[in-house]
């Protein structure tokens, strides 16, 4: 026996044609652990977009119900050269309802319930799923726990992450997300220092009427000069950022550098003694990262991602997490969303170019 509905896949082509369409697929039925959830809710997350639009010329695409045919630009094609030719689905994760089940006791359970879950093809009206990534939402609806996933189990392995290098203060870029506002309220709760950085003067008020202490604006004219304070205040010498390109990352292991080096009592040459570390996690800036030669040798910069960090933090520590954020779905880790479309309104040329520019406060929630 089969399923039959509409899915979402993305092709990209070694001649630089990337394919985004609805088609009709057939599922098949669960097996061992498997469940076959009818999904209902799925955000579009930065992360979707790495395969959905990455830097595709999506202004001069050709659209058709269902459909879009852009070119993806050099050295974005090449980038990519694993996934040329392959018909890739998306959507990383969604809620809805296990309308089938595989015959492990796990798998029975939850027949009939409404999961939140992490199935890689959210962008779709079935997905077949591991029970052992399904998370039971009660009387929760699925748009509640549509976002019960990326987000929330992020925020909360910044925080893990930091425990476990041994820093009790964090600073976070685009710190006015969804993610940025859910990660101030943990920190809030964990009494976490925290240093936000936005860009804009309502992004400092809406974090601030949340509770946030420290907020920076990096387009003030003395930036530099808040970080520096906030830095010094909170003992904040690591750092999470999604935008990945410019200089965003490079100014604050200046400003770290810069308060360390004024609590130094003798001189160094090759400057504070004290640890940085930076986390770049996204990619809203496609450009380069950009480094300069002026925050002495002890620092480092890496790539986190969520996957990686719950393998190595363990299952103990995931289901502890998961657990947390179902006690919380509608207050710590809620999601808000601009709009609601189907899998054919996704595609059509306005909603594809305003989620592409992935603004803050304006997250996209698919309904198959």
């Amino acid at each position: 026996m089969t399923t039959t509905g509409n899915q979402l896949s993305t092709t990209l082509t070694s001649d630089g044609t990337l394919t985004v369409e609805v088609a009709e697929v057939q599922f098949a039925d669960p097996t061992g652990n498997q469940v076959l959830v009818r999904m209902e809710a799925a955000p579009i997350n930065p992360s979707d977009l790495a395969i959905l639009t990455s830097a595709a010329d999506l202004e001069n695409a050709e659209y058709s119900r269902g459909k879009f045919v852009a070119k993806m630009p050099e050295p974005f094609l090449s980038g990519q050269k694993g996934r040329h030719g392959q018909r890739l689905p998306a959507g990383n994760e969604g809620a809805g309802t296990v309308v089938a089940a595989g015959d492990s006791d796990m798998a029975k359970a939850l027949m009939g319930q409404r999961v939140a879950c992490v199935p890689g093809n959210a962008f779709s009206q079935y997905a077949l799923v591991d029970a052992a990534m399904c998370l039971p939402l009660g009387d929760h609806t699925a748009e509640d726990g549509a976002s019960a996933f990326v987000n929330p189990m992020t925020a909360l392995g910044f925080v893990e992450t930091a425990r476990m290098e041994g820093h009790s203060a964090i600073v976070h870029l685009a710190a006015a997300s969804n993610l940025g506002q859910m990660f101030n309220r943990i920190c809030l709760e964990d009494g976490f220092g925290l240093v936000n950085v936005v860009r804009k003067m309502e992004q400092v008020d809406l974090l601030k009427s949340q509770g946030a202490q420290y907020v920076v604006n990096s387009s003030d004219e003395d930036f530099m000069a808040q970080l520096r304070s906030a830095i010094d205040a909170t003992g904040a010498y690591l750092g999470f950022d999604p935008i990945g390109g410019g200089q965003m990352t490079d100014q604050v292991f200046k400003a770290m550098e810069q308060v360390a080096q004024s609590q130094m009592t003798e001189y160094s040459r090759y400057g504070s003694n004290q640890a940085k570390r930076m986390f770049i996690y996204g990619r809203l800036d496609f450009g380069p990262t950009i480094l300069t030669a002026s925050y002495g040798f002890n620092w480092t910069l890496s790539g986190w991602l969520l996957f990686p960090f719950l393998q190595k933090a363990g299952m103990e520590t995931m289901m502890r997490m998961r657990q947390r954020v179902l006690g919380n779905l509608t207050t710590t880790f809620a999601s808000h969303y601009k709009r609601k479309v189907d899998l054919f309104e996704m595609l059509e040329k306005d909603a594809v170019l305003d989620f592409r520019m992935m603004k803050t406060g304006e997250k996209y929630l698919v309904t198959p």
